[in-house]
């Protein structure tokens, strides 16, 4: 996204106002890190330098193309961007440090970041989840320039890689068909651990049924799924790994045999057909099978349905 582009307020009445929201913090957001380069090349020092960080503005933010050649884009990460304007501040330790890396900058500059908040910052936004498309603003910042400025890039931040998430999510989900049930377990790859949060988060608002993410279902509440892992597959050697065999007072691994037998299932991998059957009978309700440990086409798992 290609954010805001700032204006001295004119007229906010033909702007419709889609949203107007305070939220109460959800954490306190640590954006330093976001706001440190907009500081660091002086662009709110010469604001304030200059006697025009108070002056009325209006910035609008935007995206210039939709993701993946598409043709939409799902607009995402509201929520949190609305819990870190309301918890928006700068901390004691946030001063001493920036009087450090900003050595020419007057006394009175840390004084105004001090007591800045964005209590007098009005948000205008299109509802989270709507579609949206190019060039046409999601969020409307009304403020102070200085104020404004620095929330451009943990704005961004927060809502670029949202969107992009759930837009690519809603486009996996609308291929698979309302009938399929999508599942993310993204997070070993994802950017990071945050990353990970934010990307199970916005695949389960995209349509996605769970998360092999625990934190995230904690935090977000998320319907935890999964599978076991490869290295149950390999941790099982020979059937003879199998310690529990009984199943709702039923020999299981007899069964599984029995089935494989009249199946012909010959090429089948004992040690990945002990791991199948052990994880089956610790999940019962709930068995899901990794079946790329090895060979996939020669698996030919066996489906055993379970009677009362």
């Amino acid at each position: 996204m290609a954010l805001f582009t700032a204006r001295v307020k004119k007229d906010m009445d033909s702007f419709p106002v889609l949203a107007v929201v305070r939220v109460s913090a959800l954490w306190r957001f640590e954006y330093l890190w976001l706001t440190l380069r907009a500081l660091l090349s002086i662009r709110v020092y010469a604001y304030w330098k200059v006697g025009r960080h108070d002056d009325h503005a209006v910035f609008d933010l935007f995206f210039r193309k939709n993701p993946f050649h598409g043709e939409y884009t799902v607009f995402a990460g509201l929520e949190e961007a609305l819990a870190m304007i309301n918890t928006f501040k700068f901390t004691a330790s946030d001063i001493v440090y920036l009087r450090e890396v900003l050595p020419h900058a007057e006394d009175g500059f840390f004084e105004w970041l001090a007591q800045l908040d964005c209590s007098q910052v009005k948000v205008y936004a299109l509802k989270e989840g709507s579609i949206v498309f190019p060039r046409i603003p999601l969020v409307r910042i009304e403020g102070s320039l200085g104020v404004g400025q620095l929330l451009e890039t943990p704005l961004l931040n927060l809502l670029n890689f949202a969107s992009l998430v759930t837009t690519n999510a809603t486009r996996f989900k609308r291929a698979a068909g309302p009938d399929k049930g999508l599942l993310e377990f993204g997070l070993r790859r994802a950017q990071g651990p945050d990353g990970g949060l934010s990307a199970s988060r916005y695949s389960y608002m995209a349509g996605f049924a769970g998360t092999s993410n625990v934190l995230a279902g904690k935090l977000h509440k998320i319907p935890i799924k999964g599978t076991h892992a490869h290295a149950f597959v390999q941790a099982h050697t020979s059937l003879d790994d199998v310690k529990v065999s009984t199943l709702d007072g039923r020999n299981f691994l007899e069964i599984v045999l029995k089935y494989r037998k009249e199946m012909e299932c010959t090429r089948t991998n004992d040690g990945e057909l002990a791991a199948f059957v052990a994880y089956a009978i610790a999940f019962p309700d709930a068995f899901l099978a990794l079946v790329d440990t090895y060979d996939t086409l020669s698996v030919r798992i066996l489906a055993v349905q379970r009677r009362n």
